[in-house]
Formats: C-alpha cells, structure tokens, sequence
C-alpha cells in the first residue's frame, strides 16, 4: 500500500531563489509540452505520446541551457503531467462530459515539483535535494516503508512542504475492543453515535468568516499588480490555510478517536457533491467536510484493525429504528417521534441506529458470500 508523509521545509533565501526559477523552468516546459502535442495535432494530425515528448526534451536542453539546471527526472515529470492532463481529458470526452481541453499554466501558477526515483537523500533534520541543496526539514514523526516518491511544494500562504509517497506492507491487527457504533454526520452536530453520544459542529468557516471578509475587502481596494495587492493576498491565502489547518487537526484527531475506540464503524454513502447544489447549505456543508472525515477515518482503520462500512443513505432519517416504519420529516423536525411504537428520541441518533443496523447486516451478508 502506498501512504504520504509531508514535513514542513524551513529553505533559506538563496535556496527559495532556486526553487522558484526551478519552477519556473518547469512551467515553461510543462507550456512547451503542452503546444507541442497541441500543435502535432492541430497541423498533422498526429497525437504524440509521452515517449515523443522526452525525445524532445533532449533538443530543448541543447537549446535553452538553463535546463540542465534542473533534475533530469524533474523535468520528465512534467511530461508526465501533461500526458495524464491529456488522458484525463479524453477519459471524460469517451464517458460523455464536456471537459476543458488542457491549460497552459500562467505565470506562479507552477507549484510543486516531483522527484520520482533519485535526487534527494535524508539526514537527520536535513533534506539533500539535487540542483538544490540541503535544507532544514521538520520530522515530527519516522518515515516507516521504502521512498517511492518526493514532491516539494509551495502554498499558496507562502510556506514550503515536502511529501514523500511511501510503499509500504501493512500489518494484520486484531482491534483490541469490541465495541461497533453508526455515526450519523450532519450539520447542527458534526456527528451523532447510535450510542447517544454527539461531537458539536466546530464551524471554523463560519467562525472565520468576518476576519476573511475584512482581509478581502482590502485586497479588493489595491491596486493590481502593485507589490500591495500581492502582500494582501497573501494575508488572505493566509486566513484560508488557517481554517484549512483547524479543519484539518480536528478531522485528524476525531477519526484517530473512532479508530481506537471502535472495532466496526458504519457511515452513510453520502453523495456529497449532489448534496452542495442546494445554494442553501452549500457553504456549511463544504465547512463541515464529510468526505474527508470518512476518508482518513478510513486510511486510519487498516493500521488499528478497525473496519469502516458505507452503507445507502436512503431513509435512514425517515425510518423509526424500532419498528422499521417510514416516519416521514422535514428538515426543521429535530425529534423523531413514531405514532406506531411511541419512540422518541433525537433524530440524529434514530439515524446513527439506522445506519449501525444496515452496516452489521452488510457486514454478514458479505461473511457469508465468503464463506459459500
């Protein structure tokens, strides 16, 4: 399996002057590459590969000698993302989407750069880096599996990070508890246990959200272009990476909880991206970040034995968890309460036993498929 460890980068001055022209060299090839497949169709008719494209990245560097200033294996990586741009684009054109043709990337639109085999070492606190040097790296915690990769990339706040892409072979864990829960995700709480137990909505966009007003206001009122305007855009990119990393650390920290705790965990199969057309709910339900919860909640579990199910959302709210009738509410209706059985509970957690009930029968059919 493949897992991803980023560090933060501390580069000097003159080692940020080398990665922003390294950068820049590779936007003008990832544009060159780009108009060239562009180009051999436009006038021959002919659709080049990749391999067509590193044949020509051997005259390029003859001819603009500040090429070789950069990793050989850099550079034919971004052929490679021009040649994935090219095969995600007819991918969708075959299904019957509408998709954008392939972007020429403008000026600081390049951030990251991509070292596939070799070209960087670790020591200690010290990253060496081939083309350009070694640089302080921040290892809060031991890389465990073989380097397959490294990506050195900069935010838009500003700041440096590298990821290593690492092989690895997971371990068969026993999960040491016995417990099973149904979490029901939504938006007055952030999540609802069948068990009773809830986790409040931390809101942190909507607790920004009259600090990022200010900041944009300000940016609005600079003039473009002028060293102003992009000193205040920083400070915007700024506010997003914080609420970014707020999101971030609480998401971490809640689905390491749930691993630790619970030895089967069911979600619902939310279709999160039909669920934001509605113009209502569309900001809070970016803020909250469901699909991100249930994905590392997921990456989690295969380390802590754990095992995260997906079951159709279908219903789970309107039916009563005791006597399996449709008790249909609408959206303001915060209490389920069913004139057949007489339960009455909150409507989250009528929810979160839906969803436990429909992930342990998942989970038996799938053990007995196994077993015949």
């Amino acid at each position: 399996m493949l897992k991803t460890y980023r560090y933060r980068l501390y580069p000097t001055k003159a080692q940020i002057t080398a990665l922003i022209r390294t950068f820049e060299l590779c936007r003008k090839v990832y544009n060159n590459t780009l108009a060239l497949r562009r180009d051999s169709w436009d006038y021959d008719q002919k659709n080049l590969t990749y391999f067509d494209t590193v044949n020509e990245l051997v005259r390029w560097k003859r001819e603009f000698p500040d090429l070789r200033d950069v990793h050989s294996q850099v550079l034919q990586n971004v052929q490679v993302r021009v040649d994935l741009a090219f095969k995600a684009f007819f991918r969708r054109v075959k299904i019957g989407d509408n998709p954008g043709y392939p972007r020429f990337k403008g000026r600081n639109r390049y951030d990251s750069i991509t070292y596939p085999q070799s070209g960087f070492s670790i020591s200690g606190s010290v990253l060496h880096v081939s083309k350009i040097g070694d640089i302080s790296i921040i290892l809060h915690r031991p890389i465990d599996g073989t380097i397959k990769t490294m990506t050195i990339r900069r935010s838009s706040a500003g700041k440096w990070y590298v990821s290593f892409a690492v092989e690895y072979e997971p371990g068969i864990h026993d999960h040491p508890g016995t417990e099973i829960v149904g979490i029901d995700l939504g938006l007055s709480s952030f999540a609802t246990f069948s068990t009773g137990e809830t986790i409040a909505n931390p809101r942190f966009f909507r607790s920004e959200e009259k600090e990022l007003a200010r900041v944009q206001r300000k940016l609005s009122k600079a003039e473009k272009g002028t060293l102003e305007r992009r000193n205040r855009r920083l400070i915007v990119a700024k506010v997003h990476a914080r609420i970014a990393n707020k999101r971030s650390n609480f998401i971490h920290q809640i689905s390491r909880d749930f691993v630790d705790r619970f030895k089967l965990i069911a979600f619902e199969d939310l279709q999160i991206i039909n669920m934001q057309k509605n113009s209502h709910l569309a900001k809070s339900i970016a803020d909250v970040a469901w699909g991100m919860m249930i994905q590392t909640t997921r990456n989690k579990a295969v380390d802590a034995g754990s095992q995260v199910i997906l079951i159709n959302p279908r219903n789970t709210t309107q039916t009563c968890s005791r006597c399996n009738q449709i008790i249909r509410k609408e959206m303001s209706d915060r209490i389920h309460s069913c004139p057949f059985c007489g339960l009455v509970m909150d409507r989250d957690q009528n929810a979160a036993i839906n969803i436990l009930r429909l992930g342990t029968q998942s989970l038996r059919k799938s053990a007995g498929s196994s077993c015949l």
